[in-house]
C-alpha cells in the first residue's frame, strides 16, 4: 500500500513557496480560502489513493505526528 511521503520531496521548495505566497498576495481572505480549497482538491486528485489521503489528513490535524 502506498504511504504518504513525509521526507522532503520538492525539486525546488523555495520556488514553490514563492509561487504560493505570490498567489495569495493582494487577495482577500475569502479568495485565498477558495484558492486553497481548489489546490487541495487538485493535489488530492493527483494523489488519488484514499489511504494516503486519510494519512495526510491525520498528519494535518496532528494525529499522525511521529
Amino acid at each position: 500500500m502506498p504511504r504518504l511521503e513525509l521526507n522532503p520531496n520538492f525539486t525546488d521548495p523555495d520556488a514553490f513557496y514563492a509561487a504560493l505566497t505570490a498567489l495569495h498576495r493582494e487577495r482577500s481572505e475569502t479568495e485565498s480560502e477558495r484558492i486553497n480549497a481548489r489546490l487541495i482538491l487538485l493535489l488530492a486528485n493527483h494523489i488519488g489513493d484514499q489511504a494516503v489521503l486519510e494519512e495526510a489528513i491525520s498528519h494535518a490535524v496532528g494525529d499522525g505526528d511521529q
